[in-house]
């Protein structure tokens, strides 16, 4: 870089070299080494997604997404397009200079990228825990200075740069907002403020979203003491468990609680709905779509709600064979087709290379060898590669919902993928991966009380709730809505709190 700005970056290169600043010599060496190859960022994501909640396991995957992103425009594109000479080290003391200077292009700062990239990226996703990240990186960006290996110019470029990627990031994978609390519709429940009343059920092996520090069934008697808890064991039936823990909560004029994944909770809210009960849902599973979406996304948080009687109304949707019957019904979703292996393959990838991209991937991958549905709806022949109903107007629209502002507003989400297009497939893994699914021909999205599907003899399953059922040749869809009173707090509780009794009652244990 030549001219002015040139002069102007030298200049503050060599204020920077001449400074003396009191510890900085024991700290920002030490901490630009720790940062090469994102080892800080790396080992800062893993303690957030072993020792935090849900939005710092979110946070995690973002900032790791959004370093990848930026490490590689960094690395492959720009310092190439910009080849600009290091400092030379003659200002820089002895004792700041790094062991094996960089030889890449100064410009612009890979390291200033990356960490600027990490902390907007966990800050998208959760304020607070960006808030704690962010002097960290900004130490180490402007430890590159302080070394002598960047001038201030190549840190700013590579900040801008990282903080860009960071933002790009939302465009294939929207950041989950906070639950839209005027937009529930909040109901009665008895407020139980040790958990007397309160009969849960516990399956333990639904998934990881339980803190790992702690036994569900102990963290459970810890909120709420009075709370009689029943773990299904080893042989044990999830459906006997429940009908049992219905009547006693009738018979006490008390409220049925479940802990465990999505299927868990789908079993435990038709119940409950059956039985005129409220629910309380502990998320133990390893998505926890449903808590996530109804506001209880952590212990904490349905234990307040519990103690102070704060509650939500839920849609229940059904799925009915031709005779009336119900086959099942769900609370997130519903599917045939494609969906549910897309799902499993999207999950496999999305924390590596975020959530749209990897349902394209998937999406391309499942389409090599799938063949369509030949199916009606609601009357009109369609040829489809899949079919999927949520349970509530998901958000965003395409391939990858992650999460619904409304619960009770009496609609099915229905979404699907046109198998008669010409290169149908093609144009839809293109759509999915370049984020413009939406104005896709092949993709359609629409919401409705109700859905008649007829034809299916050739389908063999259809997929709900992460669960699976053989599929009747005639269905309807439908709601009940708000059949389903579900505790909520008002205000989520915060996850620090939530790490700090954990972690003091473990101390007390031991």
């Amino acid at each position: 870089m030549t001219g002015r700005i040139g002069r102007m970056d030298r200049r503050w290169f060599e204020r920077v070299a001449a400074a003396r600043l009191p510890g900085a010599e024991q700290v920002l060496p030490p901490l630009s080494r720790a940062a090469n190859h994102g080892r800080v960022w790396f080992g800062s994501a893993a303690l957030l997604a072993v020792a935090g909640g849900p939005a710092a396991r979110r946070a995690a995957r973002r900032g790791v997404g959004a370093l990848a992103l930026a490490s590689l425009t960094t690395n492959a594109l720009a310092k190439y397009a910009v080849r600009r000479r290091r400092p030379v080290l003659d200002a820089v003391p002895l004792v700041r200079r790094l062991g094996k200077p960089p030889w890449t292009s100064s410009f612009p700062s890979g390291h200033a990228a990356s960490a600027a990239a990490f902390a907007t990226g966990v800050a998208l996703e959760a304020p607070r825990y960006g808030a704690l990240v962010a002097p960290v990186a900004a130490a180490v960006a402007f430890s590159r200075v302080y070394v002598g290996v960047h001038y201030p110019g190549d840190v700013l470029a590579g900040c801008a740069l990282g903080a860009a990627a960071a933002a790009l990031t939302c465009y294939w994978w929207p950041p989950r907002p906070a639950p839209a609390r005027d937009e529930r519709t909040w109901a009665k429940a008895p407020a139980l403020p040790d958990g007397e009343g309160l009969f849960v059920v516990v399956n333990s092996g639904s998934g990881k979203g339980i803190p790992e520090i702690l036994p569900p069934r102990e963290y459970l008697a810890q909120l709420l003491p009075k709370a009689e808890i029943v773990p299904l064991g080893p042989g044990d039936d999830l459906g006997e468990l429940l009908d049992a823990a219905v009547a006693r909560a009738a018979d006490a004029g008390g409220v049925l609680g479940v802990c465990g994944g999505d299927g868990t909770v789908n079993a435990a809210a038709r119940r409950a709905a059956a039985a005129g009960l409220p629910l309380a849902v502990f998320p133990g599973g390893t998505l926890n779509h449903f808590a996530l979406d109804v506001g209880a996304a952590t212990f904490e948080d349905t234990a307040y709600a519990v103690r102070n009687g704060e509650a939500v109304r839920v849609d229940l949707a059904r799925a009915r064979d031709g005779e009336g019957e119900d086959v099942t019904g769900f609370v997130n979703t519903f599917s045939i087709g494609l969906y549910p292996e897309l799902v499993r393959r999207r999950e496999k990838l999305e924390g590596r290379i975020g959530k749209w991209p990897a349902a394209a991937v998937a999406l391309a991958a499942v389409l090599r060898t799938a063949t369509p549905l030949r199916i009606r709806l609601d009357g009109h022949d369609r040829v489809l590669w899949l079919l999927f109903a949520g349970n509530g107007r998901y958000l965003p629209d395409g391939l990858a919902p992650s999460h619904r502002p409304r619960l009770a507003e009496g609609l099915l989400d229905v979404r699907t993928v046109d198998a008669q297009a010409p290169l149908a497939r093609t144009r839809l893994a293109f759509s999915a991966l370049t984020g413009t699914l939406r104005r896709s021909r092949v993709f359609s999205t629409e919401r409705v009380e109700q859905l008649r599907i007829s034809g299916l003899e050739d389908v063999a399953d259809l997929a709900y709730d992460g669960e699976t059922a053989p599929a009747p040749n005639t269905l309807l869809l439908d709601k009940r809505r708000a059949a389903l009173t579900v505790y909520s707090p008002a205000v989520p509780q915060d996850e620090f709190a939530q790490w700090a009794a954990v972690a003091s009652y473990r101390r007390v244990q031991k």
